[in-house]
């Protein structure tokens, strides 16, 4: 049942066990408290208030990433992003709710930004944006600014944006277009670990700089180096 649930975007799989443990979970108007049971998967799933609440009070963060941070688990000598979430660089403190350390638990990146990259990177609580943004069959575009240096070989464009594959896995279609004579744009459906790099790589270009400007519909716009804000209850990826 968790999987049907994830998969209809109701929460994430983690998130769906909880609430069945809770018996916050309705299938076909039967209340379900046991985990691991299989339903039809046209079978109508309604969640309790209380698991509707315990959703709302979940937050997601955006941050504009520093270099020198990575974005998921710590690695020796460099601290994760999510140790820059609080009181003192919320940029939207004085527009929205006040930060709160219980925030942290559970926050996750949904997605990478490597650690010589900047720019936006999401934090969340909620497994519904998590599986939007990262599941596998995720159609959320995302855009970066990359400034590069060496000489693009024939067809290297062409290539960038359909037909280079890495680790012997074929990419996804991407856009890429030169933005001037050092800067690139990309956007892609997909974020394979050091993708942008390494595509550049085999088509003889060298990435020097490389920053997230936009995740589907939220942009990173005038958020300050090192700052954070809520994501608006009027804002969806």
């Amino acid at each position: 049942m968790s999987k049907v649930m994830a998969e209809r975007g109701i929460c994430s799989r983690r998130e769906a066990d909880e609430f069945i443990e809770r018996g916050w979970v309705f299938v076909d108007g039967k209340r379900v408290s046991e985990l691991g049971i299989r339903i039809d998967p046209e079978a109508r799933i309604n969640l309790a208030p209380e698991a509707t609440r315990t959703q709302r009070q979940r937050v997601t963060i955006l941050l504009h990433k520093p270099v020198g941070y990575v974005s998921g688990q710590p690695e020796p000598g460099y601290a994760p992003a999510v140790s820059l979430i609080g009181v003192g660089n919320q940029f939207d403190r004085d527009t929205a709710q006040r930060f709160h350390p219980s925030q942290l638990k559970n926050l996750a990146p949904a997605g990478r930004l490597d650690i010589d990259s900047t720019g936006l990177l999401v934090l969340t609580q909620d497994g519904r944006i998590a599986r939007q943004l990262i599941g596998d069959d995720s159609k959320v575009d995302k855009e970066y600014l990359v400034r590069v240096e060496g000489r693009l070989q024939p067809e290297g464009l062409a290539l960038l944006n359909h037909g280079l594959e890495l680790d012997g896995v074929k990419l996804r279609p991407a856009k890429v277009e030169w933005i001037n004579d050092d800067q690139l744009r990309f956007e892609l459906r997909e974020g394979r670990k050091r993708q942008i790099r390494r595509m550049c790589e085999l088509v003889g270009l060298k990435v020097v700089g490389l920053k997230r400007v936009r995740i589907g519909k939220v942009k990173l716009g005038d958020l300050p180096l090192g700052e954070w804000r809520y994501l608006r209850e009027d804002e969806s990826f």
